[in-house]
C-alpha cells in the first residue's frame, strides 16, 4: 500500500514538472535522432551537461524502485522484474513525451526517453535485487526479537536449524486440477 501511494505521489510530481506549459520566446524542433540532444548537451560544457543529463536520468529513476515495491512480489525473478520495470518505465516516459507535444513550449525529445529509461534501469539494478534478497533472508530466518538472521547462524548456540520456514508462496497448494474428458458426439 505504501509503495502504491509513493508511486502515485511521484507520478503526480513528474506530471506537474513535465506537463506544465513553458513561457519561452521560441521552441526548438523535435529531436527524433537518438543521442543528438545528448551530444549537444555535452557541447555546452561539463556543468551544464551534468545538470541536464543528470536531470533526465533522475526524473523517472524512482520508478525503478517504486514499481516493484507497489507490485509487492518478494519472490520474483530478478530478470523478469527488471524487464517488467523497464518496460513500464519506458512506456510511462513515452506517454509523457507524447503528451508534451500538446503542451505549449514542450517538444518531443527521443533522448529524454533514453535518459529516463536508463535512470529506471540504474535505480532498479542498484536497489531492488539487494533489497529483495535482504527481505527474503529476514522472512526465511526470523529471530524471536523480530530481526532476521542470515543462513548459517545458530539459534542460541545449539545445532543449526535444519528446516528453514517455507514462504506461503512456495508451500504446496495441493494436487493439480484435471479436466475430465468429454466424448465427441457423432
Amino acid at each position: 500500500m505504501a509503495g502504491a501511494l509513493l508511486l502515485l505521489a511521484h507520478l503526480l510530481i513528474v506530471g506537474w514538472l513535465t506537463l506544465r506549459p513553458l513561457d519561452v520566446p521560441w521552441v526548438t524542433a523535435a529531436n527524433l535522432e537518438p543521442l543528438a540532444g545528448i551530444r549537444a548537451q555535452l557541447a555546452l560544457g561539463p556543468p551544464e551537461a551534468l545538470r541536464r543529463i543528470g536531470g533526465g536520468l533522475l526524473l523517472l529513476a524512482p520508478l525503478g524502485v517504486l514499481l516493484p515495491m507497489a507490485g509487492g512480489r518478494l519472490m520474483a525473478s530478478p530478470w523478469v522484474s527488471l524487464a517488467r520495470t523497464v518496460a513500464a518505465g519506458a512506456l510511462l516516459s513515452l506517454g509523457i513525451e507524447l503528451l508534451q507535444t500538446g503542451v505549449p513550449g514542450r517538444v518531443l525529445d527521443v533522448d529524454s526517453l533514453l535518459l529516463n529509461t536508463s535512470g529506471v534501469v540504474i535505480a532498479h539494478l542498484a536497489v531492488v535485487p539487494m533489497g529483495r534478497a535482504r527481505l527474503r533472508r529476514h522472512r526465511l530466518y526470523p529471530t524471536p526479537g523480530g530481526r532476521g538472521r542470515g543462513p548459517g547462524t545458530r539459534k542460541g548456540g545449539g545445532p543449526e536449524d535444519e528446516s528453514p520456514r517455507v514462504l506461503r508462496e512456495d508451500a504446496a497448494q495441493g494436487s493439480t486440477p484435471t479436466i475430465t474428458r468429454v466424448g465427441i458426439a457423432p
